[in-house]
């Protein structure tokens, strides 16, 4: 059992992170629940009293759609990314030490660059005058009259370019610590190098893809750069909406309400991998207990 000095320990250890987390992510994300339900007064401020009619406002027949566009384009980047991310974090892991270092450097250098510049180096590679475009003519993939910017497609692109290195690095962690014996010993007893990998390799990192999921799907939810560069109004999400509505509509109790609906959006799958991972802990610890109490009773 721990004592009273371990846990004071404890406390002071953790005590920053607590105090950081508090000021500076909890009380701003009160502060937008509270202002979501203030009214707007003449000036394009917060007025006074509170009402419900900012989040009635809400049921704008245009918000379906675009909460949609942004839930799939989310769920689709995620996807993708996850996806690549596997093979890639295999290879990283299975490479020699001199080698690992290498590629995780070459994981790690568009973070070198500005997110803007990278964002607007893609806007001039899909341009009609572009690299991409003219080499896509060229070999009559395309036809010159298509667009290649402001559709779905290339914000999907971008955004998977651009999250795709938060994908790789948790997933690679996991791989790394993996025991490589396993897949052995799986091949050993019959198994075939795809039945290997989905039933023992997949599983031994699946804490490193529940991560690379969450570092993923919740930033495009609150993508906007992105979509406002590359996509136009044809791939609007819920994040260039709370941007018009502040800077353009001067609306903050609707903005905040567009924020609030996209926290409790961002919350909701770490809500649901912290309750899986409760549920684990606690049936892992019953069946330690019956354990203890069955030799006990030996």
């Amino acid at each position: 059992m721990p004592t009273r000095r371990s846990r004071a320990g404890e406390l002071l250890l953790t005590a920053p992170s607590l105090v950081w987390l508090i000021v500076l992510f909890a009380v701003p994300t009160l502060m937008v629940f509270a202002v979501a339900l203030k009214p707007v007064d003449s000036y394009g401020g917060i007025g006074q009293g509170w009402t419900l009619q900012t989040v009635l406002n809400l049921r704008d027949p245009n918000y379906p759609a675009i909460v949609w566009r942004t839930l799939w384009m989310s769920a689709v980047a995620t996807v993708v990314c996850v996806g690549l991310s596997v093979p890639t974090a295999y290879v990283m892991a299975r490479a020699a030490p001199s080698r690992r270092q290498l590629l995780v450097l070459l994981v790690v250098v568009p973070f070198w660059t500005s997110f803007l510049v990278r964002i607007f180096a893609w806007k001039a590679l899909l341009h009609p005058e572009g690299l991409i475009k003219r080499l896509l003519v060229l070999i009559g993939l395309v036809e010159p009259s298509v667009s290649l910017l402001y559709r779905p497609e290339a914000v999907l692109m971008v955004m998977v370019y651009t999250y795709l290195p938060f994908a790789i690095l948790p997933v690679y962690a996991a791989a790394e610590r993996f025991d490589w014996c396993l897949l052995e010993a799986a091949m050993d007893l019959g198994a075939s190098r795809i039945r290997s990998f989905t039933s023992v390799f997949l599983p031994g990192i699946s804490r490193g893809l529940a991560t690379a999921v969450m570092m993923v799907f919740i930033p495009c939810l609150g993508s906007y750069v992105i979509p406002d560069v590359m996509g136009g109004t044809s791939a609007e999400m819920i994040g260039n909406k709370i941007a018009q509505r502040t800077f353009v509509d001067r609306n903050l109790p609707h903005a905040s309400a567009l924020s609030a609906l996209l926290t409790l959006a961002v919350f909701l799958p770490l809500v649901v991998r912290w309750v899986t991972l409760w549920r684990g802990g606690a049936s892992e610890t019953m069946v330690r207990a019956r354990e203890g109490a069955g030799e006990e009773m030996l």
